[in-house]
């Protein structure tokens, strides 16, 4: 095993005890990166200073720092600041801006001696459900490069997915960074609002719901990167019956194979004695559709004037968008805020009820990368954001969620299993996490012969 192949926890324990060096870290990465990137696209740009960082992690080390992500590469998502790094969100509008300062998260990972590989690849304005930009191109899934990532954080599932590094951080408005993962293998978490410190940066569309995540290939790496970033001590599981749903209350879909792995999952579970209620919010007719005008008006708020302006600049579903928001009424975009804290409500006082609730991150594994979403799921024709059912929710709950590699189909496309626990419980969430990927391990072992 490489140096690259590594866990962050692995990789930095052996360079806090000395069996390898920052530097030496650095050109592997740099060495990885080369090598995969282009294949993938993952990555927009390749940090200049990586040697001068790890240069200056070794002194620190030297020094006697106490340096938990000591020598670990991450890779930073395209709308996320890095000082003196070209953030582009993915658009022509923003080609040449140059990060002034470093987003606080980013600054919290350098304290603890990460090094930044580099910029990854996002949809324009972080607001698609593919990682394609007419800036940037197409990004390619690790498992199949023939497949999409999905969005908007697919530079960095690439990027980690890919063996360039072990974390990444992305942004979750939506489900941007849990379902990216779970087409890519990989655990993707998204705390509760406010727990990770989310400037400086750019202006969202849409306040109040987005969050910085940590993506990686193991769940330890979440919950040290987790620890970083806010300063979060484990916790013991949650106590409490746990629900789970096919739907999530919403009627839709689910492709077959994911259907039947989920059943299986659930039944393993609760022959190991975990409590499992098959129970869903009634959403009272509300789903992910009752909230993007929220989206497409913060767009045309931001970015109107220079679509009008330039409008072949952008890729046009983001002009679609921009326009469709620019046609809203007041009354509509007030209809969509009263859907978004109703949303919130809903999840909110189910997860009273629960300490948990368990649902499939997406109803269907990646599709062809050249398509803007799934054409079928489930074996009938599906709406555009149908694969984005079950992930917007927490967010408008501001509640945190967590997605975890639990299956795969015959032709070995990973699926992903949400974990969901109520606002303010996510080390008891991500401790919960760890208890069911070790169940579903020894249902593994118990059915290979």
């Amino acid at each position: 095993m490489t140096l690259m192949d590594l866990s962050a926890t692995a990789l930095a324990a052996r360079v806090r005890a000395g069996e390898t060096t920052p530097t030496e870290v650095a050109a592997a990465a740099r060495a990885r990166a080369d090598a995969r990137n282009p294949g993938l696209n993952a990555l927009t740009v390749i940090n200049p200073s990586l040697e001068a960082e790890a240069a200056e992690v070794t002194e620190r080390l030297n020094a006697g720092a106490d340096l938990p992500l000591a020598g670990v590469p991450v890779v930073i998502k395209d709308n996320i600041w890095v000082k003196g790094l070209p953030i582009t969100q993915g658009s022509r509008l923003f080609a040449s801006f140059v990060a002034p300062e470093d987003a606080e998260a980013v600054r919290r990972l350098r304290v603890a001696g990460a090094l930044i590989l580099g910029i990854a690849t996002c949809s324009e304005f972080a607001c698609k459900g593919v990682t394609n930009t007419p800036l940037h191109g197409q990004t390619r899934n690790p498992v199949d490069p023939s497949l999409t990532t999905g969005g908007s954080s697919g530079g960095p599932v690439a990027a980690v997915a890919g063996g360039m590094a072990p974390l990444a951080l992305g942004t979750d408005a939506g489900g941007s960074s849990r379902r990216p993962p779970a087409h890519t293998g990989l655990y993707g978490f998204k705390p509760s609002l406010d727990l990770v410190p989310y400037g400086p940066g750019f202006d969202e569309p849409v306040d109040g719901i987005s969050v910085i995540c940590p993506i990686a290939r193991t769940l330890d790496d979440i919950t040290l990167a987790i620890s970083v970033l806010a300063g979060l001590p484990p916790a013991p599981p949650l106590a409490g019956k746990l629900a789970w749903s096919a739907d999530f209350g919403l009627g839709q879909r689910l492709d077959t194979e994911l259907e039947t792995a989920l059943d299986d999952a659930i039944a393993g579970l609760a022959a190991q004695g975990l409590p499992l209620t098959q129970a869903a919010p009634d959403w009272e007719g509300l789903d992910g559709g009752a909230v993007m005008p929220l989206q497409h008006a913060g767009l045309a708020r931001l970015h109107g004037a220079a679509w009008r302006a330039a409008p072949d600049a952008l890729d046009p579903d983001l002009a679609a968008q921009i326009e469709a928001g620019l046609a809203l009424s007041p009354s509509a975009v007030a209809t969509a805020r009263d859907a978004s804290a109703r949303m919130g409500e809903i999840l909110t006082a189910f997860l009273t009820e629960y300490s948990a609730l368990i649902v499939p991150t997406t109803p269907c594994p990646a599709w062809p990368v050249d398509q803007i979403a799934p054409q079928s799921i489930g074996g009938a024709p599906c709406a555009p954001r149908a694969h984005a059912a079950f992930t917007p929710q927490a967010n408008h709950a501001g509640c945190p969620a967590i997605t975890l590699p639990f299956a795969t189909t015959r032709a070995g496309l990973p699926l992903g299993l949400q974990l969901i626990a109520a606002r303010g419980q996510d080390a008891g969430l991500l401790a919960t996490a760890g208890t069911l990927m070790a169940m579903l391990a020894q249902q593994e072992q118990e059915r290979v012969p």
